[in-house]
């Protein structure tokens, strides 16, 4: 198989994890509380990143790290997974599955709005008009379609929603910065993202629901570990980046199948046009980018 193919295959299959991510968070929310999932999800991908960092033979790199990279790495795994998972998991607590994941998704438009203070960019009228078409989907999910008044059903739970696309996007330019092997990075931001994690939830510490811990092992495994390896795998086969990354807008429209499935959600067709919406002004935004 060609490596292009490969990295279309790879692609697809993160593409499915992440996009049954919604579901699972949802199903395990009915069983565990926020902090007794996010310490078994990331617990999970830990242990599965250190397994796969063992047998492609990579702890020599970590044992050439200083001590100045170990606590680069502790603040990235303060970002993520510690502080973006549980605003996630909470804001999935509060809202339907399909308003959390599509709030959530708008995290590309956040990097272009990190990019001015931080790069120096300028905010042409072009980026202002993608990042007011992905807002505008923004207000219609958070909403569902009422626009009288604008009254949004749960503040809260959309500032969360919100708030993590935020660290996402933060995490995704303070990682950018780290130029160490990428599934090393990984296995220690979650390492010690678990142990923060675990100062949270050992002292309260009890046996959590079988079909909890089950689902908090799958989104460890399939959400959190496999899928970034697959993912960072799928990017270096490519001959561009833009081959397999298009691929990641087909997550949310596959999320909201699932979430009726698996979840029984009814779909808005507010959220269906707020998620069109939100890629709509993510994609002109990169036809911007590559043309500048």
């Amino acid at each position: 198989m060609q490596n292009q193919a490969k990295a279309y295959l790879l692609a697809s299959i993160v593409v499915l994890f992440w996009a049954t991510a919604a579901s699972a968070f949802k199903l395990s929310l009915r069983f565990l509380n926020t902090i007794e999932l996010l310490f078994y999800s990331s617990l999970t991908a830990t242990v599965v990143l250190f397994i796969i960092i063992l047998f492609r033979h990579k702890i020599g790199i970590i044992r050439t790290y200083t001590v100045k990279d170990f606590l680069f790495s502790a603040l990235l795994g303060f970002m993520n997974p510690f502080l973006y998972y549980l605003i996630l998991f909470k804001a999935y607590s509060l809202l339907p599955g399909q308003i959390a994941q599509s709030l959530n998704f708008v995290w590309p438009i956040m990097i272009v709005l990190f990019s001015i203070p931080i790069l120096k960019q300028k905010l042409s009228l072009k980026r202002f008009l993608a990042i007011f078409i992905s807002f505008l989907g923004v207000i219609l999910i958070s909403t569902q379609g009422n626009f009288s008044g604008l009254k949004i059903n749960n503040p809260l739970g959309v500032g969360l929603a919100l708030s993590s696309s935020i660290i996402w996007a933060f995490f995704f330019v303070v990682n950018a910065q780290d130029k160490h092997d990428e599934e090393c990075k990984l296995f220690l931001s979650f390492l010690f993202g678990t142990i923060l994690i675990s100062f949270l939830y050992l002292p309260k510490f009890s046996f959590p629901p079988l079909y909890g811990l089950l689902g908090a092992i799958y989104v460890g495994i399939f959400e959190m570990g496999i899928a970034f390896v697959f993912w960072i795998r799928a990017l270096k086969l490519s001959q561009t980046t833009a081959q397999v990354s298009n691929l990641v807008y087909l997550t949310p429209f596959l999320a909201l199948f699932f979430l009726r499935i698996f979840v029984g959600e009814k779909i808005f067709i507010s959220t269906i046009v707020g998620i069109i919406l939100i890629i709509s002004g993510i994609l002109y935004q990169r036809k911007i980018g590559a043309k500048s």
